[in-house]
């Protein structure tokens, strides 16, 4: 007995499933339902599973004075005018709880001297190191985290990734079960 999807759940979901998904089923099952398909015109869910308009506002403000070189709340956190709860220091990296947490743990690690570098999309190759250094005290804050079996680095970039601090940021979450697609 051949399987049939029924036509609605076809149609209703088109802007979702792909025909690559669908067209195997469909012809496991000696049916053409390719007619019935449209094509994905984007990759997007009709709904938003990111951030509030809340914090996409406030990204876009913060986009508009991005590369004025005012001090950020990060450079107030580096120079302990805002306190903070450091997880990891050394002499060019600076790892610090996140006052808004997404997971159980939590972590930002900045670079200590901006550099020009106020998101990876400005990165050139005199950051290569520090770059590097980033990424290695990511891994150093998911070893005393007690996360190194599971976590994930985020690194939110311009206005569209809802970035809201223009001091180049890595965000290191873990502590639950991650999910996939993040955003």
């Amino acid at each position: 007995m051949a399987a049939t999807i029924p036509f609605s759940l076809i149609r209703n979901s088109s802007a979702l499933i792909s025909p690559r998904l669908v067209l195997p089923f469909a012809k496991a099952a000696n049916h053409n339902f390719s007619k019935f398909i449209l094509p994905i015109q984007s990759r997007r869910l009709p709904f938003s599973t990111g951030a509030t308009n809340n914090e996409e506002a406030a990204a876009k403000a913060a986009a508009l004075d991005a590369d004025k070189g005012a001090p950020t709340i990060f450079d107030k956190i580096i120079n302990k005018e805002i306190p903070s709860n450091i997880v990891y220091e050394d002499e060019k990296v600076l790892a610090f709880r996140d006052i808004n947490p997404q997971a159980p743990v939590h972590v930002l690690v900045i670079p200590k001297s901006r550099d020009g570098l106020t998101e990876l999309g400005k990165a050139d190759p005199r950051h290569e190191e520090i770059l590097g250094q980033l990424l290695y005290a990511a891994k150093i804050v998911a070893e005393k985290e007690g996360i190194l079996d599971g976590f994930r680095v985020v690194i939110n970039n311009g206005a569209s990734a809802c970035q809201s601090v223009y001091h180049l940021h890595l965000h290191v979450l873990g502590g639950r079960q991650m999910k996939w697609p993040p955003g």
